[in-house]
């Protein structure tokens, strides 16, 4: 194998490429807000305000209060972090946490055991590399997710983090959309394969190119998971993009006034679609759009082109397609071969792949790193790519730009640190919400069954024979694990008193999005590993050449399934 000494080279600028640098003014608004919260703090400390006056500014702020602690959610926009801020990360978890942090299914970042006393301090920790809480939670629109492989993937025709952080400045604070009917979600790709999961999120949208290069947008709307799941529906096929913003602000102006505030169960703008129909909404934000479209709203070419240029691509080198290095350490290295079959996408540049770095290690809780994991990623970000990390939906971190030859030397360092896990996309591969080990809304727990599913299938050469499949768990209705779109997707029920499991199979989350269908009734925890190695037993014994999980599933039905859990009487 190859020495990581001789092999990479320190790539990253003073200023890392593909990042939004803030500017003063950023940097103003970020001090003045750490300001004003610590004085609130300092209130409720004080007894000058109960917890019920608290709440609301506290969860402006991203401060949440869950079974044991206080929980901090820290915004990601779309997913895409510096070396310095994910040592900021790495600081504040070491400081004011246990150690480590929880990456989410929403490109964010978690701390579940934070105290209120060290609040002022964290943000000011946390404005120091450029981030904060603002918009992780509320009803407001959300933390703008996006393909984490932006500016790297072959399929791309359009780089989404130049909307999605126009989008980011474009609401933040909003004052019309800081106090929505309920929370908002908007997800933003740039290709036709969707790794971003935009059917199932309020507003999707997919950025592609005309005949004659102009950008323009496909706009999806009313997707959402949770206790009435729904795909989103096409609203609009071409929406230029001079008028993306006049478009949004339209959508959210017809939800902002008809959407229900009376019921939080049917708040969200999909209910709204469900009961008036898409072409009714249609007619309402074309009426919207037609009314206010104008210069005001207008998206000028200058402020593109100004963002454009916070995401500049990186010192690319000219290298061939194929690297002689890859190809002699894969022949050398079954367990290096196996890692780049999982964890490399092809990259749009030669010579160069992306690599997702696993947050799964088998037996491991799905999504968290330790402060020291995170600070040996930053490192490795800065030895191999261009001091750029990227968070995925699916808790998982990628590393965009590394050159091919220092793929070997890669695996090597992230082994010295349990990161080199190859089941990428694989069974072990799990999404899984804290559930109730955490979290006060939950009404069973993921985390245990995660973590024993894993070892189940801890056989990396069984998880590679096996194929695609992709597992997704939640402990309650909300969904935060997006188990309605997993190849098998799992749920945590109360059924009086005790934790139950309801199953359910055939899921899809990309551009061939679908929900999966129940396969039969809740399971107590003690059976759900063995139910999961049953559905994967018969898809073994019933896929055809090439087929993955949901294929078969597709082809054969459910029932084939239900009768190998239940049995025959099912």
């Amino acid at each position: 194998m190859t020495d990581p000494s001789s092999t990479a080279v320190p790539t990253a600028p003073a200023l890392a490429a593909g990042i939004y640098h803030y500017d003063e003014t950023d940097r103003r608004f970020l001090a003045e807000r750490v300001e004003q919260f610590s004085r609130q703090v300092a209130r409720r400390l004080a007894g000058e305000l109960t917890e019920d006056e608290f709440k609301p500014i506290r969860l402006m702020n991203g401060l949440y209060l869950q079974l044991h602690a206080y929980m901090l959610r820290v915004a990601i926009p779309y997913g895409v972090l510096s070396s310095n801020q994910l040592r900021g990360l790495a600081a504040i978890g070491r400081r004011y946490d246990r150690g480590y942090g929880h990456f989410t299914t929403r490109q964010n970042l978690q701390f579940n055991w934070i105290k209120l006393v060290d609040m002022p301090q964290i943000l000011a920790d946390l404005a120091a590399v450029d981030m904060h809480g603002i918009q992780t939670s509320g009803n407001c629109i959300r933390n703008v997710t996006t393909d984490q492989f932006v500016g790297a993937a072959a399929d791309e025709v359009v780089d989404p983090r130049v909307y999605a952080e126009i989008l980011r400045q474009w609401s933040t604070l909003h004052p019309e959309f800081s106090f929505l009917p309920r929370k908002f979600k908007i997800a933003i790709i740039g290709g036709e394969h969707d790794r971003a999961a935009i059917a199932i999120h309020d507003i999707g949208i997919r950025a592609k190119r005309g005949l004659d290069g102009a950008v323009g947008f496909e706009i999806f709307v009313g997707g959402g998971l949770g206790r009435s799941p729904f795909l989103g529906r096409r609203l609009a096929d071409w929406v230029a993009e001079s008028d993306l913003l006049a478009y949004l602000e339209a959508i959210l102006r017809v939800y902002n006034q008809y959407g229900r505030r009376d019921n939080i169960y049917k708040a969200r703008i999909k209910i709204l679609v469900h009961e008036i129909g898409i072409d009714r909404l249609r007619e309402q934000v074309v009426a919207e759009f037609e009314r206010i479209r104008g210069p005001k709203y207008r998206l000028d070419p200058a402020i593109v082109d100004a963002i454009h240029k916070h995401f500049a691509q990186p010192p690319f080198a000219e290298l061939p397609a194929d690297s002689v290095v890859l190809e002699q350490a894969k022949s050398e290295n079954p367990a290096f071969a196996r890692w780049t079959r999982s964890n490399l996408t092809p990259h749009q540049r030669p010579g160069y792949a992306a690599v997702t770095v696993s947050l799964k290690p088998t037996g491991g809780i799905p999504g968290d790193a330790t402060s020291d994991q995170m600070d040996a990623v930053a490192a490795l970000a800065d030895r191999y790519s261009f001091g750029e990390i990227r968070v995925s939906h699916e808790q998982n971190l990628v590393l965009a730009h590394v050159r091919q030859d220092d793929l070997p030397a890669l695996w090597q360092d992230l082994g010295r640190h349990g990161l080199e896990t190859a089941n990428a996309g694989l069974v072990g591969d799990i999404i899984a919400c804290p559930g109730l080990d955490y979290c006060a809304l939950a009404n069973a727990r993921s985390i245990p069954l995660a973590q024993e599913i894993s070892r189940r299938f801890a056989d990396l050469d069984l998880q590679h024979r096996i194929g695609e499949l992709k597992i997704k768990m939640s402990g309650c209705i909300n969904a935060c694990g997006h188990h309605h779109v997993g190849h098998i997707g799992i749920l945590g029920v109360d059924k009086h008193g005790v934790e139950t499991y309801q199953i359910t199979i055939g899921g899809n989350a990309t551009e061939a999005a679908t929900l999966g269908q129940v396969v039969g009734p809740a399971v107590g925890a003690e059976r759900v590993p063995g139910v999961v190695e049953s559905l994967i037993a018969l898809y073994l014994e019933r896929r055809t050449e090439g087929e993955r999980f949901i294929d078969t599933v597709a082809r054969i039905g459910v029932a084939p399934f239900k009768e190998k859990v239940y049995g025959a009487t099912a």
